[in-house]
C-alpha cells in the first residue's frame, strides 16, 4: 500500500467515515513486554483550545470540572515528530466501526470503557516498531462524569454521558436505571443526562463543530474536522527498542479544567437547564503524555 492511500484511508476512518481497518482493532493479553496504556483525569492541568494554546470560557458561557468516572477511546497512536502526519506514526489501536447506522461509526456496543489508572490497551512490543516517539494521538469517544445541576435554586448531582467521537452508533446506553434507545449514529457532542437521585432525565446534542480537540501540532500535522484526536509531547521521547523486558507504563494525563461548558442565561455559574441554559463544549482540555518502565 502507497504511502499516499494510507493517509487517506486513516482520515477517511476520523472524518469521512469511510470503511477503514486500522492496524489493529483490538489488543489482547500478553505475557511478553508490553506497552500498557492508562488515562489519567486532572482538573488543575491547564486548559488548552484546539490550537494547545490556554484558554479562557467564552464571555456568556459558564464552565466546570466534572467528576471523571470513566472513558473510551477509539484510535492511539504514537508520531516520531511534529511533522509526522496523523497516520503516519505508529497506529496501535483502532476501535471497532459499523455502518448499521448509516455512516460509518464507532460501535458504541464494542468500547472498552476504563475508570481512572484501569489498563486500557496492553500492546507487545514485539508489535511495535522500534524508534523514538515524542507525540501521542489518541481519539477520544465517549465520557462519563458527575457534574451538579441547579433547579429553582437548589443544587442536584447528576451524571453525563458524553460522545465526544466522530460518528458513534448507539443501540442503547444507560446512566443508573434510565435507558436510553437510540438503535442510529449520533454525532460528536451528543450527551445524555440523568439526575442521581431522581427519576429525571434528558438528552440533547452540542453544536456540531464546538467540541474542543487540543492539537498543538495545528500547523505541522493538522487533524481532520470533527474528529476528536487531542495530540500531546512526552517530556522524553519514548525510546522503543525491541529488546525491551518490563512492560512500559504510558499514562495519559487529560486536563478536565473546565471541560464541561454551556451557555449561560442567568450568570451565577450554576447550569440550570430548567431556565434553557445548553451545553456546548465538552471535549477534553489537553493531553500530557508520561511513561515509565513498570516496577
Amino acid at each position: 500500500m502507497s504511502r499516499s492511500i494510507r493517509i487517506l484511508l486513516v482520515l477517511g476512518c476520523l472524518a469521512t467515515f469511510s470503511l477503514f481497518s486500522c492496524e489493529s482493532d483490538s489488543v489482547g493479553e500478553s505475557t511478553e513486554p508490553s506497552l500498557i496504556v492508562k488515562f489519567r483525569f486532572d482538573k488543575n492541568q491547564q486548559r488548552l483550545n484546539n490550537l494547545g494554546q490556554p484558554s479562557t470560557v467564552a464571555a456568556g458561557n459558564a464552565a466546570l470540572s466534572p467528576d471523571f468516572h470513566s472513558i473510551s477511546a477509539h484510535y492511539f497512536e504514537l508520531a516520531q515528530t511534529a511533522y509526522t502526519q496523523l497516520g503516519q506514526g505508529a497506529v496501535l489501536y483502532h476501535a471497532p466501526e459499523t455502518n448499521l447506522g448509516g455512516a460509518n461509526a464507532i460501535d458504541f456496543s464494542q468500547a472498552k470503557i476504563v475508570g481512572e489508572d484501569e489498563v486500557f490497551l496492553s500492546i507487545p512490543f514485539s508489535q511495535i516498531a522500534a524508534g523514538n516517539y515524542e507525540w501521542v494521538r489518541v481519539s477520544l469517544a465517549y465520557q462519563n462524569y458527575g457534574i451538579s445541576v441547579r433547579q429553582a435554586g437548589v443544587d442536584y448531582p447528576g451524571t453525563l454521558a458524553s460522545f465526544v467521537g466522530f460518528n458513534t452508533y448507539i443501540g442503547s446506553h444507560s446512566i443508573g436505571n434510565n435507558f436510553f434507545d437510540i438503535e442510529g449514529n449520533r454525532k460528536q457532542g451528543y450527551w445524555a443526562f440523568a439526575l442521581d437521585d431522581y427519576p429525571y432525565s434528558i438528552d440533547g446534542q452540542a453544536p456540531e463543530g464546538a467540541t474542543t480537540v487540543p492539537n498543538p501540532l495545528a500547523s505541522t500535522s493538522p487533524i481532520p474536522a470533527g474528529s476528536c484526536v487531542v495530540t500531546g509531547q512526552f517530556s522524553q521521547p519514548l525510546q522503543i527498542t525491541g529488546t525491551e523486558t518490563h512492560d512500559v507504563i504510558v499514562t495519559l494525563s487529560l486536563s478536565i479544567n473546565k471541560s464541561f461548558e454551556w451557555h449561560e442565561v442567568t450568570a451565577d455559574g450554576k447550569y440550570e437547564p430548567a431556565i434553557g441554559e445548553s451545553v456546548v463544549d465538552m471535549g477534553l482540555r489537553g493531553l500530557i503524555p508520561s511513561h515509565e518502565v513498570a516496577p
